[in-house]
């Protein structure tokens, strides 16, 4: 019975302390910010002296896209994205789960320039909105140029058939969340082999507008490309994409932000065939 307590005990002393370092870990730039409370995103722009884009800034992400106020420019050429199977890592953030790439992984083409994408994560619920309606989780995939410009390729999913991609990295999700708290977050996590190319589909038709990153530092002067095609995942996967987040960061989803009259344009292929 006393061996018995002390392992009680200890695992009591190991649940303490997952707590605190789920609550007080550096999440960016050494500044901890969440997704309710004080460190909540109205707080953001306070938290810290890089963070005052985030309060002050005119062009920021999240937006609604209502579908009758998108402008339809037949200049516009679907997205051009060349990803391959390559080696990924798996990293905890703490307020999010990402896979990062090297340089081999692939690039998207945005108004003439080459992208590299470097690393991908997801949100739940959506981030972003269609006509109101939000969705069960939202994948940024983030690209950047030599110089350091920032394109996102955003895909929103509802509930419902298995995603394939996620399939590839459903036992690391699962090892990553039987970790539980570690003492350092952000350890990678290797993957191996990942196959991109499941998310190459839906270029035929997307949003694009200009925002900024959807978390602390909240950078301005980020091109968003939201496609149409809404994927599925099952609320399983949902939820094991999450399951490795500490409780208050598993609903990660940034409030909308007013569109301040940027223009929201729609590159729709069946519009062009006509």
């Amino acid at each position: 019975m006393v061996v018995t307590s002390e392992k009680s005990a200890a695992c009591v002393a190991l649940l303490c302390m997952c707590f605190l370092v789920t609550h007080a870990c550096d999440t960016a730039n050494g500044v901890s910010f969440g997704y309710n409370g004080r460190t909540g995103p109205k707080h953001w722009g306070s938290l810290s002296p890089n963070f005052t884009v985030c309060s002050k800034g005119i062009y920021q992400s999240p937006i609604n896209i209502v579908r009758d106020c998108v402008v339809h420019d037949p200049q516009m050429e679907p997205l051009k994205r060349y990803y391959t199977s390559t080696n990924a890592t798996m990293i905890d953030n703490v307020f999010n789960i990402a896979l990062r790439y090297n340089d081999t992984a692939g690039t998207v083409m945005v108004d003439g320039k080459k992208y590299k994408l470097k690393q991908l994560h997801w949100h739940s619920p959506s981030e972003h909105t269609i006509n109101g309606k939000r969705f069960a989780v939202e994948l940024h995939m983030v690209h950047y140029t030599d110089d350091g410009n920032i394109t996102v390729v955003s895909i929103l999913y509802r509930h419902g058939k298995p995603d394939h991609f996620l399939c590839q990295i459903k036992d690391k999700l699962a090892e990553l969340s039987a970790e539980g708290c570690k003492a350092e977050k952000g350890d990678p996590l290797p993957v191996g082999v990942v196959n991109m190319k499941e998310l190459m589909q839906g270029e035929d038709r997307y949003f694009r507008y200009v925002g900024s990153l959807t978390a602390p530092p909240c950078t301005e002067n980020v091109i968003w490309n939201i496609l149409g095609e809404i994927r599925e995942m099952t609320k399983e996967q949902a939820v094991a994409l999450m399951a490795p987040l500490g409780k208050s960061y598993r609903q990660n989803s940034r409030p909308l932000q007013s569109l301040n009259g940027r223009t929201v344009q729609l590159y729709d292929m069946s519009h062009n065939q006509n």
